[in-house]
């Protein structure tokens, strides 16, 4: 039973792997690749297949809405408490360093305490302009507020400016800047 306002948005469940896997690669562009220590962005769906499908993890099936029309799955958000990054990306930094020879990368915390963390937000390319991503930020907004939590956060590229701007004017501010692998991204938070 879907219990969140908006009927085109769910919980995720671990069989939609095959669908949600390719949107994170695209919220995570470069870095994706980075992690499956590939240049071929179709060679890192297995990695977030089976991250997805996993629990504690943070790109784990429970910390993702998706976004579907006529069973077609357009869009998703993971999002989770700040506060247990750590321990959500112990088992992945292990995994890629033992299975894709992945080691000695930059990855600053992305998140802190006190905020609910959006790791990626992503819409399939020909459903984009429809505001699809924005009901899906609405229903992680949303679940935020119910939790003790004051703030709600994402990282954006410092080289996609139309992104900054579309979380500037739903009132997130900027806050900082991070570094994870060979990109620079900036921190925006939102006060809940």
């Amino acid at each position: 039973m879907n219990l969140l306002p908006n009927p085109n948005i769910h919980p995720a469940r671990t069989e939609d792997y095959k669908e949600v896997a390719p949107l994170i690669i695209q919220a995570m562009e470069d870095l994706a690749c980075t992690f499956a220590n590939t240049e071929d962005p179709q060679k890192a769906i297995p990695l977030f297949e089976h991250f997805f499908q996993q629990k504690a993890n943070q790109y784990s099936f429970e910390h993702t809405l998706v976004y579907k029309e006529m069973g077609k799955i357009l869009g998703s958000i993971t999002f989770y408490d700040g506060a247990l990054l750590p321990q959500y990306r112990k088992p992945f930094l292990e995994y890629i360093a033992k299975k894709h020879k992945v080691t000695g990368l930059t990855i600053e915390d992305e998140t802190e305490p006190n905020e609910i963390y959006i790791d990626t937000l992503s819409v399939l390319p020909k459903h984009q302009g429809k505001g699809i991503g924005k009901q899906l930020l609405a229903a992680a907004i949303s679940q935020a507020k119910k939790s003790s939590q004051k703030k709600i956060g994402l990282l954006v590229d410092i080289e996609n400016p139309s992104a900054k701007k579309l979380y500037l004017n739903l009132g997130f501010e900027a806050v900082g800047k991070k570094q994870l692998g060979n990109s620079v991204y900036e921190h925006l938070q939102l006060k809940l």
